[in-house]
């Protein structure tokens, strides 16, 4: 299968069911729909492929926790995946999910199709098992003898398996990534995986038997065990696209762009070629690697708290900016930092300031000096092209740019041209071109000029923000991403333009109204309260509740965002950060006054109130000696 230029094939990892979605998580698949976009605006056949990893041992466990069956548990947090990619105007071609049966079916062809040729084999194995991570360690992966991942020490596990022959491989693989040099970028990971193969490669354990875990897909040639999961999950790369015979894998698989974090380097970098290779299927053109989202200089995660939920950030801000945001601030490849000020100082500097004020500066001038209609410069001698030649060095960068995965560097080129456009304003003062008839050209032509770069420009960025580059095409009455989008003199004369609008809203910095709220939330639960009668009592409806998920709220130092089931599921705001941390809580039953008028509190709706006993600063939450049903009332 030879490639073809005008063909694009991106996909994301298939994310793991045991945990609900967060920033990690949608900066993947942004990046990915970024990708996407861009080559279809440049009229290539393009497919997008996401979906969810579902089978394995942690998913088991993160369903018997929520008391649900592993099914209706996997349909849940799938179901959270689909439906967040288009709040976050994540466009993507296919949702794929493990437990789709045409999936199934393909694991289940590869595998017999390899043990067939003989490159599975039964055998054996004692070793160092992370039950966290579903694998087998070696001594030299661990770290101080602790998983690197989470920290906790692998179990001796000693049981019969079958095995990939993966270390046949080797040879071909390092050789395949020495002569293909961007098969694994950036270059930093292709010699992470360089330096990992300069030891021998182990075979790779490939089943698990049913005697301690049946949520798998079969072995087709022995249905006592199940299929290690990075066996399945990876296919799912070829059997979206129907695999063998399907006209869409001819189509798009010599086209493969993966898009992975640097925790799942190794499966991508080693099992999957190694795979393919053995299947006799050719591998993926590239592997794109990228680092972590660190949160206030530490990584994320969910057992230290301070894991973001994008839908807030959207929410808040607008998905908008928090595309933008995600693209400008992340070096594709290394590690960023996140936090709510840098994107709020994106948003003021960038956004408002920069892009807004450019479009509102432009549009206004134009119904002020030319009645709101695009000028003729049909007739006008003046030859000032330093727009035309900026916006064409732009459209070059971010073509390069983008094409490289660098998606901050593209920004940074549009950026440069907005500069240069607010700039040509104020050196042409148009104000002052207006006041004499005898400059009306020049007026038209800078004026031309600047509503030409505002159309490249609402090109160029929409691969990021497609919601604000449609908004500004619809102001100057053009048609989005038309035939020669980024051809100079587009525009015709006479057209009528709307008025200006505010793209971006500055953001108010002053946090003075949330600390004011946070301190009357700060109050002693332990002051004596007057008597009232049994009648006054009676109604209060107290219910048992189970806490479904929880989650710090930004800015304040006590609040506990929780989900309750209480036969109902409610939002409810609790002030108990102080002395719970959400795993704590999470799968505990609570008592709930259920029936208070909901109060809004840092702005979150709270739907009714924890009951807990405090003394001396320390907080305990009542919770009841045995497990109850959900609603069951408190008499």
């Amino acid at each position: 299968m030879t490639p073809n230029q005008d063909i694009f094939y991106i996909t994301t990892p298939i994310y793991y069911v045991n945990a609900k979605p967060h920033l990690g998580h949608a900066y993947t698949t942004v990046v990915a729909d970024v990708c996407h976009r861009f080559h279809k605006m440049k009229n290539k056949t393009a497919f997008f492929l996401t979906g969810t990893d579902e089978h394995g041992d942690k998913v088991v466990k993160a369903a018997q926790n929520e008391n649900m069956s592993t099914k209706g548990y996997v349909d849940f947090i799938s179901g959270l995946f689909q439906n967040l990619w288009p709040d976050l105007s994540v466009d993507f071609s296919q949702f794929i999910r493990t437990t789709d049966v045409n999936h199934i079916e393909t694991v289940k062809q590869i595998l017999q199709k390899i043990y067939d040729s003989g490159d599975i084999y039964f055998s054996e194995y004692e070793g160092l098992y992370c039950f966290g991570c579903e694998q087998f360690y070696t001594e030299k992966e661990l770290v101080d003898g602790l998983c690197p991942d989470h920290g906790t020490a692998p179990e001796i596990i000693k049981e019969s398996n079958y095995f990939f022959k993966m270390s046949a491989y080797q040879d071909w693989l390092i050789d395949h990534i020495k002569t293909h040099p961007t098969f694994i970028r950036p270059e930093r990971y292709r010699n992470e995986v360089l330096s990992f193969l300069k030891d021998p490669l182990e075979d790779l354990c490939i089943s698990r038997p049913k005697t301690r875990l049946t949520w798998g897909i079969s072995l087709p040639f022995d249905d006592r065990y199940v299929t290690y999961v990075w066996f399945d999950a990876l296919i799912n790369y070829i059997s979206a696209l129907g695999y063998p015979d399907d006209q869409r894998f001819s189509t798009f698989w010599p086209h493969a762009q993966h898009v992975v974090a640097k925790d799942i380097l190794k499966p991508h970098g080693i099992y999957w070629p190694t795979m393919l290779k053995a299947a006799g299927i050719p591998v993926y053109q590239h592997l794109n690697v990228h680092g972590y989202w660190n949160v206030d200089n530490s990584k994320m995660s969910k057992s230290v708290g301070n894991v973001v939920d994008p839908l807030k950030l959207k929410d808040v801000y607008g998905i908008e900016a928090f595309r933008y945001f995600l693209m400008r601030e992340m070096s594709f490849g290394l590690d960023a930092d996140f936090n709510e000020s840098a994107l709020v100082q994106r948003i003021n500097s960038d956004l408002a300031n920069d892009l807004g004020n450019l479009v509102s500066r432009t549009l206004t001038m134009v119904h002020k000096y030319f009645k709101g209609l695009i000028p003729d410069i049909s007739v006008s001698d003046i030859k000032d092209d330093k727009i035309k030649e900026a916006a064409s060095d732009a459209v070059r960068a971010v073509d390069s740019f983008m094409n490289d995965f660098a998606f901050n560097k593209a920004l940074a080129s549009i950026w440069e041209l907005i500069s240069h456009m607010n700039r040509y304003i104020d050196s042409s003062a148009p104000w002052e071109l207006a006041k004499k008839e005898e400059n009306r050209d020049e007026l038209s032509f800078v004026i031309y000029n600047l509503l030409e770069g505002l159309r490249i420009i609402a090109g160029l960025i929409y691969p990021v923000m497609p919601d604000t580059s449609q908004k500004i095409l619809a102001l100057l009455k053009q048609d989005m991403l038309a035939t020669g989008m980024f051809t100079w003199g587009q525009l015709n004369a006479g057209i009528r333009i709307e008025k200006s609008v505010t793209l971006f809203p500055r953001i108010d910095t002053k946090a003075k109204k949330e600390k004011q709220k946070s301190q009357k939330i700060d109050r002693k639960l332990t002051d004596l309260k007057p008597e009232i009668d049994y009648e006054d009592f009676q109604k209060i409806d107290l219910r048992v509740g189970t806490v479904l998920d929880a989650e710090h709220i930004p800015e304040s130092k006590k609040l506990l965002k929780l989900q309750v089931d209480i036969g109902e599921k409610r939002t409810i705001v609790a002030g108990i950060s102080k002395h719970y941390s959400p795993e704590d809580i999470i799968g505990k039953q609570v008592i709930v006054a259920a029936n208070l008028k909901p109060a809004t509190l840092m702005g979150i709706t709270s739907e009714g109130m924890v009951l807990a006993a405090v003394k001396k600063k320390k907080c305990s939450v009542l919770i009841p000696d045995q497990s109850l049903l959900v609603g069951t009332p408190v008499q």
